[in-house]
């Protein structure tokens, strides 16, 4: 009869739940973003190639006993830097990101980035 209980308990209560928040969002750029996998469906014409790079010191939650744990920049930073690539490529009048590529490494006192893509302007469709 417990088991039971606690069954039915666990059955109304898990519809109750939402996903985590980052299940749920999605970002919103000004310009729509392809990775190197993929492609618009729309034609295009290249504007301009787009490069950020630059370094992040290493953080302490990446370090224990001076043992690197973790490599590369976390998510958030990973968003602010497509963030920043999404606006220069608007600033230009770009519609899209396309071949968007992220690399990174990491020294003992850093981590570095390279983030890429080129500005593309959409064709006219008639």
């Amino acid at each position: 009869m417990k088991k039971l209980l606690l069954l039915a308990l666990l059955l109304t209560t898990a519809g109750c739940f939402k996903p985590m928040v980052y299940l749920q969002h999605k970002n919103h750029y000004p310009v729509d973003v392809f990775y190197e996998n993929q492609r618009p469906e729309r034609p295009f014409d290249p504007i301009q190639d787009l490069e950020m790079k630059g370094e992040i010191p290493v953080t302490q939650r990446q370090l224990v006993n001076r043992r690197m744990l973790s490599r590369g920049n976390d998510a958030q930073q990973k968003e602010l830097l497509l963030s920043r690539l999404t606006i220069q490529a608007k600033k230009l009048g770009a519609d899209a990101l396309v071949a968007v590529r992220y690399t990174y490494y990491t020294s003992t006192t850093d981590n570095g980035y390279v983030m890429s893509g080129l500005a593309v302007k959409y064709k006219k469709e008639y």
